[in-house]
C-alpha cells in the first residue's frame, strides 16, 4: 500500500500516486499505483497491458480523508532466473514506464526496497 497523504488531489485523472520499485537487488522493477477506483485510469492500465505488465494485486480501502482508493501492483516477466530481468530489459522496461508516465505528466523516480521493506 502506498503512502497517501490526501485523495483530494490525483498526480493525473485517476491516479493518486505511483511508484517504481524494485526488491534487492533491484534489476527487475514493479509497479504500485493508488488508483480511484470510481474514476479508473484506462488508458494507464491499456498501455500497461500492452508493455506486457500484468497486474498481480488489487487491494481497495477507504483512505483516513473518506476517499475510496484502489491500490494496484503490476510486473512484467523477465528471461532472466526466476523470470526476473536481464541488464537490457530493465533499461527498456524502466524507458517505457518513464514514457508512460512521462506523457500524462507523472514523473517517475525507480528505487531499490530496503529489505525490510521488499519483504514485509
Amino acid at each position: 500500500m502506498l503512502f497517501l497523504k490526501s485523495t483530494s488531489v490525483t498526480k493525473a485523472p485517476g491516479i493518486y500516486e505511483v511508484d517504481i520499485a524494485a526488491k534487492p537487488p533491484g534489476k527487475t522493477f514493479g509497479i504500485f499505483m493508488a488508483t480511484d477506483p470510481d474514476n479508473p485510469p484506462q488508458a494507464v492500465l491499456a498501455a500497461l497491458a500492452e508493455l506486457g505488465f500484468q497486474n498481480t494485486k488489487k487491494q481497495g480501502y477507504t483512505h483516513k480523508d473518506k476517499g475510496k482508493v484502489l491500490d494496484l501492483h503490476f510486473q512484467k516477466n523477465g528471461t532472466d532466473l526466476f523470470n526476473g530481468w536481464k541488464t537490457e530489459e530493465c533499461a527498456a522496461n524502466l524507458a517505457a514506464i518513464d514514457a508512460l508516465f512521462g506523457n500524462i505528466g507523472i514523473a517517475v523516480t525507480p528505487r531499490v526496497m530496503s529489505l525490510a521493506e521488499a519483504y514485509a
